[in-house]
């Protein structure tokens, strides 16, 4: 069994400062966390920026471009830039969308199939993914394919078997948010046996599962993501006032169940990425 991977997710694009006073929203912030975090035992960070002041998500070149500096002046982290994009309006948001690859980042998620999420549809055409894994391989990035439901695994496999994505594939499986696989065991290994021979897997589950789906991901072999993006509670009616807490948790636990976490070193090697 591998070693463990721990991917913090630091803010996403949902969660605010009047449900949880400690949700980072400037790239200072947001950098300081991932510092946090690093030194808790996450070997990779999975970064959003906000506007500074009002907390409102941003997708801006400028604001991307600090936290990734910031991060890599402190430590050897993996930084995992998003190309959701859900809340870019405009032309061309395909193209915008994978602006990020410009910094150089380790790691781009790479969103496989639409989903119908927060009151809208989160679009994303078979063409714009082939697109993406097309551009993200050019790059030297590895896609961190995150699949909502069955169908986005199948998807994913396709882009494998075209051989467009770099070796080992990495698959992030995303449970528990409305209206893609629901949070439980059973869909986690129901997602679990559809992933392709060889490849990585790490499992994230938002809300009050983020717990017992990351510890049975563990068991499994699987590396785990947790953060303010999933989760902004350690414990019912107890606020995390850092997303390091949750990352020194996930170690503790591993202790426990006697898997070694990796360091950002090993994390590379386990996903082949070059540094």
């Amino acid at each position: 069994m591998d070693k463990l991977i721990i991917t913090a997710a630091l803010c996403g694009s949902v969660a605010t400062r009047e449900q949880n006073p400690h949700v980072p929203y400037s790239p200072k912030e947001i950098s300081q966390e991932a510092l946090r975090c690093w030194r808790a035992g996450a070997s990779i960070v999975h970064v959003h920026v906000r506007n500074p002041e009002t907390g409102v998500p941003a997708f801006e070149r400028s604001l991307f471009a600090e936290v990734t500096e910031q991060i890599r002046n402190e430590s050897d982290l993996l930084i995992n830039l998003t190309t959701s994009g859900f809340n870019i309006q405009g032309e061309n948001i395909g193209e915008i969308r994978l602006m990020p690859l410009e910094l150089s980042p380790d790691l781009c998620s790479l969103d496989v199939g639409s989903l119908n999420f927060r009151g809208r549809v989160f679009i994303n055409p078979s063409d714009w993914v082939e697109t993406a894994a097309l551009r993200m391989l050019q790059a030297g990035v590895k896609p961190e394919m995150e699949v909502f439901d069955l169908g986005h695994i199948r998807q994913a496999r396709n882009l494998v078997e075209k051989k467009m994505l770099s070796d080992p594939p990495y698959f992030q499986l995303c449970l528990g948010v409305p209206w893609g696989v629901s949070g439980d065991v059973e869909c986690l290994m129901d997602m679990k046996k559809r992933l392709p021979p060889g490849c990585q897997w790490s499992a994230l589950c938002v809300g009050k599962d983020q717990l017992p789906i990351t510890t049975h991901a563990m068991l499994l072999g699987g590396h785990v993501r947790v953060g303010f993006e999933d989760n902004l509670y350690l414990k019912k009616g107890a606020l995390a006032d850092s997303n390091a807490r949750f990352v020194e948790r996930t170690v503790e636990i591993a202790k426990i169940l006697q898997r070694e976490v990796a360091s950002c070193r090993e994390a590379r090697q386990i996903l082949g990425i070059t540094p």
